[in-house]
């Protein structure tokens, strides 16, 4: 059916997860979600939140691993009249998330390299469907109510909707750092960023409540109405030739009641054919009354083309509601140039700076089995990625440091295309982020931090899908520690949680009055980073 192009969404149902834009995930180490300001870093974290502040590091070679685990509920409420369930909710979740550094520095200049994945980096399921694919289904019972006339009430649907979703966009990331002098350093490199996809999913058991019963749609409108109104169909065609013989005896001006009274019918037959006009072209006794032999004739016969194009109709919609597969995957890269500016201007103050270029990519679609037609194999669909600029400072007082971070998503330099209802995706404004994040030294091996970051998608309603939406307004709250097991080694933890403010999309539908639906969304998540020094 139409409306399972909502498989076609799913790269965008696993991008949006604490921070990051609409294309774009920015919590890539454990510092990060124990303090979620991290612009101004100068830890080995900095190889991607600011990667000309390596400067500031000592001499020496340094590695780093970390992995989140990632867990999200997605939930929808619709406010369609017709549907069996109002509420849908989809689970994700990311036991694995891994990111990397390594740095070598040596006095001026410095080497460094980043791995992560920088957008998608999830599976997720939903098991119960999504609104806009139920909507479908649930106007069934009412598009088949006039079954009603051969005895087949309709009043129920069901359905068995399955779909699982895999999106990484992993980036490796490379770059030289140089110092200028005591107050600027500065960085330049490039990250090759590989995206993949693969969802499989199933719509099948679709079955409408006739009578009571539930019985399998396609089998029901494809076998059994079009069985029975072909029959009807052939009864107004055999009427219709019953009386043929009255007209060519000149009684076609006559009624049913005078052809009866001058014995050319009996009663029975008179009865026979004044049934089959209400039954089969529904009118009334007393609009049976009143017409003549000839016009009876000619509603039977208009009657039997009517009823045939009825057959046909329920044989097409069958067709649109047989057992559907999908397993299709995509791919692509692309080349994001990033430059960096450190500036130092007083001992306790860091101040960095960091802009990343859109990264220009198309995925190109390999379907193994697509039995809606939309996911055509090799297919080549453009996903750019949009540029940032971040910002962010640090400043030291004693054992406190206290740092804000800001970054903005030039969304509105990419084309969003188009969502599944077929309305333009429109940007109200750039996505931004907001943080401020605090650390404290407890002790000289323990540190304790915590962090807030607030964050503003920007779109408007008109750009969001039951599998496709943003909340606009998200408020992230991280916090954790760092221990120095030795003079070279540490270990930091943290754990953040995500509020999102519900979004809210209306819908104008003259047929079934105008609804909405509302978008949820709420995160959970846990890091761990180990870190050495040679």
């Amino acid at each position: 059916m139409k409306k399972i192009i909502i498989l076609t969404g799913a790269i965008w149902f696993f991008n949006q997860t604490f921070a990051g834009g609409l294309l774009t995930i920015g919590n890539q180490s454990a510092q990060y979600i124990r303090m979620l300001s991290r612009n101004a870093s100068t830890s080995i974290d900095a190889v991607y939140y600011n990667p000309a502040g390596l400067m500031l590091m000592d001499n020496g070679f340094y590695i780093s691993v970390h992995n989140q685990s990632i867990f999200q509920t997605k939930s929808i409420e619709s406010g369609f009249p017709l549907l069996n369930n109002s509420k849908f909710e989809g689970k994700l979740a990311m036991p694995i998330f891994p990111s990397a550094f390594a740095v070598y520095k040596k006095e001026k200049f410095a080497l460094s390299l980043g791995f992560g994945p920088n957008g998608g980096g999830a599976s997720g399921e939903f098991g119960n469907g999504l609104p806009s694919f139920d909507k479908s289904i649930s106007t069934l019972p009412v598009k088949l109510s006039g079954l009603n006339k051969i005895g087949m009430k309709v009043d129920g649907y069901s359905s068995d909707f399955y779909f699982k979703g895999e999106s990484h966009n992993w980036g490796m990331q490379g770059g030289a750092s140089v110092k200028i002098n005591n107050v600027f350093s500065v960085y330049g490199g490039l990250r090759y960023v590989l995206a993949k996809s693969r969802y499989q999913g199933h719509l099948s058991n679709i079955a409408v409540r006739v009578n009571g019963e539930f019985k399998n749609a396609a089998a029901f409108l494809g076998t059994e109405v079009p069985g029975i109104l072909h029959g009807m169909s052939a009864q107004a065609t055999g009427a219709a030739v019953s009386v043929q013989p009255l007209i060519l005896l000149g009684g076609g001006g006559y009624t049913l009641a005078q052809v009866q009274r001058f014995n050319y019918i009996s009663l029975e037959q008179r009865t026979a054919l004044e049934q089959g006009l209400i039954k089969l072209a529904g009118k009334t006794q007393s609009e049976v009354d009143q017409m003549s032999v000839s016009a009876i004739q000619a509603t039977f016969n208009a009657g039997a083309a009517a009823i045939n194009g009825q057959a046909d109709i329920m044989t097409a919609t069958a067709g649109q509601l047989h057992d559907k597969l999908v397993e299709s995957s995509q791919t692509g890269a692309g080349i994001t140039p990033i430059i960096g500016l450190d500036i130092k201007p007083i001992e306790n103050l860091n101040i960095g700076i960091k802009y990343e270029f859109m990264t220009k990519m198309t995925l190109t679609n390999k379907t193994k089995v697509d039995d809606t037609g939309l996911f055509t194999d090799a297919k080549k669909t453009v996903r750019d990625i949009p540029a940032i600029f971040s910002v962010g400072a640090d400043y030291k007082i004693s054992k406190l440091t206290l740092s804000g971070s800001f970054n903005h998503y030039y969304d509105k330099g990419v084309d969003w295309g188009m969502n599944i209802y077929n309305e333009p995706r429109v940007i109200d404004h750039n996505a931004w982020e907001v943080a401020v994040g605090t650390q404290y030294q407890l002790t000289n091996i323990l540190a304790v931090s915590c962090g807030y970051l607030r964050t503003s998608m920007g779109v408007y309603p008109q750009f969001q899908s039951d599998f496709s939406y943003y909340n606009n307004v998200i408020n992230s709250f991280g916090g954790g520690f760092e221990i120095k097991l030795t003079p070279n080694f540490n270990v930091d933890a943290g754990a953040i949680v995500s509020n999102a403010k519900d979004a809210t999309k209306p819908f104008v539908d003259r047929t079934y009055g105008n609804y909405s639906e509302t978008y949820s969304k709420h995160n959970l998540g846990f890091a761990l980073g180990l870190g050495y020094k040679f």
